[in-house]
């Protein structure tokens, strides 16, 4: 598609003598360059950067802004990523000087209240978790996850057991083998049952003493609980591993079951999925962890600690895994995490999970006739439909579906996830959404599967950029501007 202003690149907006800045003279002696680093380090050429006018570049960022899908802009279902609304008012909070204008190398003395908030943030987490030691400093979920690995590494190693497997549903989330293997441990499947739940019989075969955690999601990735989790804990226990839950699907239990009390003995919680705190972007993040109290020594150092009437940051731990993140992690998030928990309380907390079930329940009964759901009548905070007869009809893919619902103002959801449903379409609407909100989604989607496969093949129809080749994309991707392009 030819490029029209708004989407051009500053480079081919760029024009020789435009500034953005100007900046007064230098008020110290000056040298030349060449005498501050050796010459070999000099570009012998100026880089080519844009050059623009301040106006320029805003109206640059802000045409693009508006052809962002955003949480705040339209309806995002994206299953197991869990993308709901973020109260502006935790934004302002967070941006309150004394939240946002501390520095880490202040004197603990001179951030007594922060740490009192990051403090009574462990404290909320444990209880949630029903585990009582936390650390909030990992900087994602997936990073929490192999924090949590490098403490049950730990505790083997401190016990004197070679424990090197780690046990994981088939339909588990990407980021759970991936996590294993930065923990150096090595991943072995479990299968899952036709009724989508762990498959209690080679999970047996598959526990020995090599094992050393069985990571699961509860609820899984098709949006049910596992009914058997307790047995499960026990099987893995008398084997003598731990429990690792992931913590992605919390938005489903708040308030309502503690993963501590169903047998887990790790976790990791994602504050901007279950907490709404910003979500994507790639931007700071945090994965707190939360363990069983015989891990707790494991934990990454610093953690917060009371301290009479004050509080510091306890780092005489021997037995820690060591930091796992520069300072304390990013406390920004965990600032916006807080002003969540404050605002619901408990009781809010578990309404939280109660609308969230609610919403995607009337979804799966919305949806079930227009695409067939395979697992379950009805399901927990998600759940993931098929559009396998359509495609075996039809010639209809779930991409076809996906793309055109850009079209109907529609955020696709999560697609091809979990690997276990043949064209899956995996469908969340969080506690955030009203029912007009879901009923317009069901009714797009009715229209959408009764569309021309030609029509929505070519989808979408009405962005700047309709279908760019993924595969070529991904494995070729265009990191550098060329002029001569």
């Amino acid at each position: 598609m030819k490029n029209t202003q708004s989407t051009q690149l500053l480079f081919e907006l760029s024009k020789p003598g435009c500034r953005a800045v100007q900046l007064p003279e230098c008020d110290v002696p000056t040298k030349p360059l060449d005498e501050l680093l050796p010459k070999e380090s000099i570009s012998k050429t100026a880089p080519p950067l844009p050059e623009l006018s301040e106006p320029d570049v805003v109206r640059h960022f802000v045409n693009l802004s508006t052809k962002n899908f955003s949480v705040d802009t339209h309806f995002y279902p994206l299953g197991s990523c869990t993308m709901k609304y973020n109260p502006k008012r935790n934004e302002r909070l967070a941006s309150l000087p004394g939240m946002a204008d501390l520095h880490p190398y202040q004197p603990e003395s001179t951030l007594q209240g922060m740490l009192a908030l990051l403090h009574q943030s462990q404290n909320m987490l444990a209880e949630i978790a029903g585990l009582p030691a936390v650390s909030l400093q990992p900087a994602a979920g997936a990073h929490g996850e192999m924090a949590a690995l490098l403490v049950a590494a730990a505790y083997f190693r401190d016990r004197g057991e070679r424990r090197t497997n780690v046990l994981i549903p088939d339909a588990a989330h990407g980021t759970n083998p991936a996590s294993a293997a930065m923990a150096d441990l090595k991943t072995v499947a479990v299968k899952s049952t036709p009724e989508g739940f762990v498959d209690l019989d080679d999970l047996a075969a598959k526990l020995d003493d090599r094992t050393a955690v069985f990571m699961i999601t509860n609820p899984n990735t098709l949006g049910l609980f596992e009914p058997k989790i307790e047995r499960i804990a026990k099987m893995v226990h008398d084997a003598g591993g731990l429990v690792y839950l992931d913590g992605a699907n919390m938005n489903a239990i708040l308030g309502v079951a503690r993963p501590g009390d169903f047998g887990a003995d790790l976790m990791h919680f994602n504050p901007h999925k279950t907490f709404s705190s910003p979500h994507g972007g790639g931007g700071p993040g945090a994965g707190p962890i939360a363990v069983a109290e015989l891990l707790g020594p494991y934990l990454p150092t610093p953690v917060v600690v009371k301290d009479g009437e004050g509080y510091r940051l306890d780092y005489d731990r021997p037995k820690s895994i060591g930091r796992v993140r520069s300072f304390f992690g990013n406390v920004g998030v965990l600032v916006r995490m807080y002003c969540y928990l404050r605002s619901h309380g408990p009781e809010g907390l578990r309404r939280i999970a109660e609308d969230a079930v609610l919403n995607a329940n009337y979804l799966l009964h919305r949806v079930k006739d227009i695409l067939p759901v395979p697992h379950g009548e009805r399901c927990m905070h998600e759940f993931v439909a098929s559009s396998a007869a359509l495609k075996a009809e039809r010639g209809v893919t779930t991409m076809d579906i996906a793309k055109r619902l850009l079209d109907y103002g529609f955020h696709a959801p999560t697609v091809y996830f979990p690997l276990v449903v043949r064209e899956a379409m995996m469908i969340e609407p969080t506690e955030t959404e009203s029912r007009a909100a879901l009923d317009a989604f069901a009714d797009a989607l009715a229209r959408i599967v009764e569309e021309s496969p030609e029509l929505l093949h070519e989808a979408p129809h009405e962005t700047p950029i309709s279908r760019p080749d993924e595969v070529q994309a991904a494995r070729k991707p265009v990191l550098r501007w060329r002029e001569e392009e």
